[in-house]
Protein backbone atom coordinates (compact mmCIF):
# COMPACT_ATOMS: atom_id res chain seq x y z
CA UNK A 1 0.00 0.00 0.00
CA UNK A 2 1.27 3.45 -0.94
CA UNK A 3 -0.55 6.67 -0.01
CA UNK A 4 0.22 10.02 -1.61
CA UNK A 5 -0.61 13.64 -0.77
CA UNK A 6 0.30 17.05 -2.20
CA UNK A 7 1.41 19.40 0.59
CA UNK A 8 -0.04 22.88 0.15
CA UNK A 9 2.53 24.85 2.19
CA UNK A 10 5.73 23.35 0.80
CA UNK A 11 4.33 22.31 -2.57
CA UNK A 12 6.02 18.92 -2.20
CA UNK A 13 4.51 15.49 -2.70
CA UNK A 14 4.36 13.29 0.39
CA UNK A 15 4.19 9.52 0.21
CA UNK A 16 3.95 6.79 2.82
CA UNK A 17 5.38 3.59 1.39
CA UNK A 18 6.44 0.16 2.70
CA UNK A 19 10.06 0.06 3.75
CA UNK A 20 12.10 -2.11 1.41
CA UNK A 21 14.30 -3.44 4.22
CA UNK A 22 11.79 -4.47 6.89
CA UNK A 23 8.10 -4.50 7.85
CA UNK A 24 8.06 -0.79 8.67
CA UNK A 25 6.94 2.26 6.73
CA UNK A 26 8.72 5.36 5.52
CA UNK A 27 7.52 8.90 4.92
CA UNK A 28 8.95 10.39 1.75
CA UNK A 29 8.63 14.12 0.98
CA UNK A 30 9.79 15.56 -2.30
CA UNK A 31 11.44 12.26 -3.18
CA UNK A 32 13.59 12.20 -0.02
CA UNK A 33 12.93 9.79 2.85
CA UNK A 34 12.15 11.76 6.03
CA UNK A 35 11.03 9.24 8.65
CA UNK A 36 10.73 5.55 9.45
CA UNK A 37 7.98 3.98 11.57
CA UNK A 38 7.61 0.43 12.87
CA UNK A 39 3.96 0.09 13.92
CA UNK A 40 4.63 -3.25 15.60
CA UNK A 41 7.48 -1.85 17.70
CA UNK A 42 7.46 1.96 18.13
CA UNK A 43 10.64 1.75 20.23
CA UNK A 44 12.64 0.68 17.18
CA UNK A 45 14.20 3.79 15.66
CA UNK A 46 16.21 3.37 12.47
CA UNK A 47 17.76 6.80 11.98
CA UNK A 48 20.79 7.38 14.16
CA UNK A 49 20.19 10.99 15.15
CA UNK A 50 16.65 10.18 16.32
CA UNK A 51 17.99 7.21 18.28
CA UNK A 52 20.44 9.52 20.04
CA UNK A 53 17.61 11.94 20.86
CA UNK A 54 15.60 9.02 22.24
CA UNK A 55 18.56 8.03 24.43
CA UNK A 56 18.59 11.49 26.01
CA UNK A 57 14.84 11.32 26.58
CA UNK A 58 15.35 7.95 28.28
CA UNK A 59 18.13 9.23 30.54
CA UNK A 60 16.95 12.65 31.74
CA UNK A 61 14.13 11.35 33.98
CA UNK A 62 13.49 8.05 35.82
CA UNK A 63 12.35 5.28 33.51
CA UNK A 64 8.63 5.20 32.79
CA UNK A 65 7.82 8.59 34.30
CA UNK A 66 5.41 10.59 32.05
CA UNK A 67 6.80 13.83 30.67
CA UNK A 68 5.49 16.79 28.68
CA UNK A 69 7.17 17.04 25.29
CA UNK A 70 6.97 19.65 22.55
CA UNK A 71 7.99 18.44 19.09
CA UNK A 72 8.74 21.19 16.57
CA UNK A 73 8.45 19.33 13.27
CA UNK A 74 6.11 16.39 12.79
CA UNK A 75 7.54 14.01 10.22
CA UNK A 76 5.94 10.61 10.71
CA UNK A 77 5.71 11.22 14.49
CA UNK A 78 8.47 8.71 15.22
CA UNK A 79 9.56 10.25 18.54
CA UNK A 80 6.02 10.84 19.88
CA UNK A 81 5.38 7.13 19.29
CA UNK A 82 8.58 6.27 21.11
CA UNK A 83 7.83 8.52 24.08
CA UNK A 84 4.35 7.04 24.49
CA UNK A 85 5.79 3.52 24.43
CA UNK A 86 8.56 4.24 26.92
CA UNK A 87 6.70 6.78 29.08
CA UNK A 88 2.96 6.02 28.88
CA UNK A 89 0.72 8.91 29.87
CA UNK A 90 3.05 11.60 28.55
CA UNK A 91 1.32 14.74 27.27
CA UNK A 92 2.83 15.67 23.91
CA UNK A 93 2.38 18.54 21.47
CA UNK A 94 3.56 18.63 17.87
CA UNK A 95 3.85 21.71 15.64
CA UNK A 96 4.19 21.52 11.86
CA UNK A 97 3.91 24.09 9.08
CA UNK A 98 2.24 21.75 6.57
CA UNK A 99 -1.43 21.63 7.50
CA UNK A 100 -2.14 18.37 5.70
CA UNK A 101 0.86 16.36 6.89
CA UNK A 102 -0.08 15.28 10.45
CA UNK A 103 -3.57 14.07 9.51
CA UNK A 104 -2.13 12.31 6.44
CA UNK A 105 0.40 10.49 8.62
CA UNK A 106 -2.11 9.62 11.34
CA UNK A 107 -4.61 8.21 8.86
CA UNK A 108 -2.03 5.82 7.42
CA UNK A 109 0.08 5.16 10.53
CA UNK A 110 -2.05 5.31 13.72
CA UNK A 111 -0.41 6.22 17.02
CA UNK A 112 -0.01 3.69 19.85
CA UNK A 113 -3.14 3.29 21.94
CA UNK A 114 -3.49 5.89 24.67
CA UNK A 115 -1.23 8.50 23.07
CA UNK A 116 -2.03 12.03 24.29
CA UNK A 117 -0.97 14.19 21.35
CA UNK A 118 -2.05 17.74 20.50
CA UNK A 119 -1.36 18.82 16.91
CA UNK A 120 -0.82 22.50 16.08
CA UNK A 121 -0.35 23.90 12.60
CA UNK A 122 1.93 26.89 12.18
CA UNK A 123 5.42 28.29 12.25
CA UNK A 124 7.57 26.73 14.98
CA UNK A 125 8.69 30.02 16.56
CA UNK A 126 5.31 31.75 16.37
CA UNK A 127 3.61 28.70 17.86
CA UNK A 128 6.16 28.52 20.67
CA UNK A 129 5.35 32.04 21.87
CA UNK A 130 1.63 31.21 21.88
CA UNK A 131 2.01 28.16 24.16
CA UNK A 132 1.46 29.06 27.82
CA UNK A 133 2.96 25.99 29.48
CA UNK A 134 6.53 24.86 30.00
CA UNK A 135 7.71 21.47 28.77
CA UNK A 136 9.98 18.80 30.21
CA UNK A 137 11.51 18.36 26.76
CA UNK A 138 11.53 20.33 23.52
CA UNK A 139 12.63 18.61 20.31
CA UNK A 140 13.59 20.85 17.39
CA UNK A 141 13.64 18.67 14.28
CA UNK A 142 13.02 20.86 11.26
CA UNK A 143 15.14 21.56 8.21
CA UNK A 144 18.54 22.93 9.17
CA UNK A 145 21.54 24.01 7.17
CA UNK A 146 23.18 27.18 5.95
CA UNK A 147 20.03 28.06 3.99
CA UNK A 148 17.62 27.27 6.84
CA UNK A 149 14.97 29.81 7.87
CA UNK A 150 17.02 32.36 9.80
CA UNK A 151 14.38 32.94 12.48
CA UNK A 152 14.53 29.24 13.40
CA UNK A 153 18.24 29.32 14.21
CA UNK A 154 20.55 31.37 16.40
CA UNK A 155 20.95 32.56 19.96
CA UNK A 156 17.63 34.39 20.39
CA UNK A 157 15.57 31.47 19.14
CA UNK A 158 17.48 29.02 21.32
CA UNK A 159 16.97 31.32 24.31
CA UNK A 160 13.22 31.17 23.68
CA UNK A 161 13.36 27.39 23.46
CA UNK A 162 15.32 27.12 26.72
CA UNK A 163 12.85 29.49 28.38
CA UNK A 164 10.01 27.13 27.42
CA UNK A 165 11.56 24.31 29.49
CA UNK A 166 10.90 23.32 33.07
CA UNK A 167 13.84 23.84 35.43
CA UNK A 168 15.09 20.28 34.84
CA UNK A 169 14.00 20.05 31.22
CA UNK A 170 16.04 19.26 28.13
CA UNK A 171 16.26 20.83 24.68
CA UNK A 172 17.23 18.63 21.72
CA UNK A 173 18.24 20.19 18.40
CA UNK A 174 18.87 18.28 15.19
CA UNK A 175 21.62 19.91 13.15
CA UNK A 176 22.07 18.68 9.60
CA UNK A 177 25.34 19.97 8.20
CA UNK A 178 27.68 19.70 5.26
CA UNK A 179 31.28 18.53 5.45
CA UNK A 180 33.39 20.90 7.52
CA UNK A 181 30.63 21.50 10.09
CA UNK A 182 30.62 25.29 9.79
CA UNK A 183 26.87 25.50 10.45
CA UNK A 184 27.22 23.17 13.42
CA UNK A 185 29.91 25.44 14.83
CA UNK A 186 27.69 28.50 14.43
CA UNK A 187 24.67 26.89 16.04
CA UNK A 188 26.55 25.20 18.87
CA UNK A 189 28.14 28.56 19.71
CA UNK A 190 24.71 30.23 19.61
CA UNK A 191 23.20 27.59 21.90
CA UNK A 192 26.18 27.86 24.24
CA UNK A 193 25.63 31.62 24.44
CA UNK A 194 21.93 31.12 25.18
CA UNK A 195 22.82 28.61 27.91
CA UNK A 196 25.25 31.05 29.51
CA UNK A 197 22.60 33.77 29.56
CA UNK A 198 20.14 31.36 31.18
CA UNK A 199 22.65 30.20 33.79
CA UNK A 200 22.81 26.67 32.39
CA UNK A 201 25.87 24.44 32.30
CA UNK A 202 26.28 24.30 28.52
CA UNK A 203 25.74 22.22 25.41
CA UNK A 204 26.22 18.51 24.84
CA UNK A 205 26.88 17.02 21.39
CA UNK A 206 25.87 13.53 20.25
CA UNK A 207 26.80 12.04 16.89
CA UNK A 208 28.49 9.25 15.01
CA UNK A 209 32.13 9.34 16.15
CA UNK A 210 33.53 9.03 12.63
CA UNK A 211 31.26 11.82 11.40
CA UNK A 212 32.64 14.16 14.07
CA UNK A 213 36.27 13.06 13.76
CA UNK A 214 36.31 13.57 10.00
CA UNK A 215 33.84 16.50 9.88
CA UNK A 216 31.63 14.58 7.45
CA UNK A 217 28.20 15.66 6.25
CA UNK A 218 25.38 14.33 8.42
CA UNK A 219 23.16 14.88 11.43
CA UNK A 220 24.41 15.95 14.85
CA UNK A 221 22.30 16.35 18.00
CA UNK A 222 22.80 19.24 20.43
CA UNK A 223 21.36 18.87 23.93
CA UNK A 224 21.02 21.51 26.64
CA UNK A 225 18.91 22.51 29.63
CA UNK A 226 18.66 21.86 33.34
CA UNK A 227 18.01 18.19 32.61
CA UNK A 228 21.55 17.91 31.21
CA UNK A 229 23.10 19.81 34.13
CA UNK A 230 23.89 16.67 36.09
CA UNK A 231 26.12 16.45 39.17
CA UNK A 232 27.82 13.45 37.55
CA UNK A 233 28.46 14.31 33.89
CA UNK A 234 30.78 11.34 33.43
CA UNK A 235 28.01 8.93 34.45
CA UNK A 236 25.60 10.59 32.01
CA UNK A 237 28.22 10.50 29.27
CA UNK A 238 28.85 6.80 29.91
CA UNK A 239 25.12 6.07 29.78
CA UNK A 240 24.64 7.88 26.50
CA UNK A 241 27.78 6.37 24.98
CA UNK A 242 26.67 2.89 25.96
CA UNK A 243 23.26 3.40 24.40
CA UNK A 244 24.81 3.91 20.94
CA UNK A 245 24.38 3.69 18.02
CA UNK A 246 28.05 2.86 17.60
CA UNK A 247 30.56 4.25 16.93
CA UNK A 248 29.19 6.91 19.25
CA UNK A 249 30.55 10.27 20.34
CA UNK A 250 29.10 12.12 23.32
CA UNK A 251 30.74 15.46 24.08
CA UNK A 252 30.14 17.28 27.36
CA UNK A 253 29.96 21.12 27.39
CA UNK A 254 33.74 21.56 27.62
CA UNK A 255 34.32 19.17 24.73
CA UNK A 256 31.57 20.86 22.72
CA UNK A 257 33.28 24.21 23.24
CA UNK A 258 36.49 22.70 21.86
CA UNK A 259 34.53 21.38 18.86
CA UNK A 260 33.12 24.86 18.24
CA UNK A 261 36.62 26.32 18.31
CA UNK A 262 37.78 23.78 15.71
CA UNK A 263 34.74 24.44 13.49
CA UNK A 264 35.68 28.09 13.19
Amino acid sequence: MTTTLHLGESGEQARIIPDEHDDGWVLEIGGAIQSHVDLADPTRIRYEYLRRMANVLDAFRPAGRPVGVLHLGAGALTLPRYVQSRRPGSAQTVVDLDRELPSFVLAALPLPEGTDLTVLIGDARASLTALPQRFDAVVLDIYTGLDAAEHLTGRRFYAELLDSLTADGVLLVNIGDDAGHHFLGQQAAALESACAEAGLSGTWTLADATLLDQAQAGNIVLAAGGGQGTDDPEALRATLLGAGPHPAAVLDPAQTAALVARSG
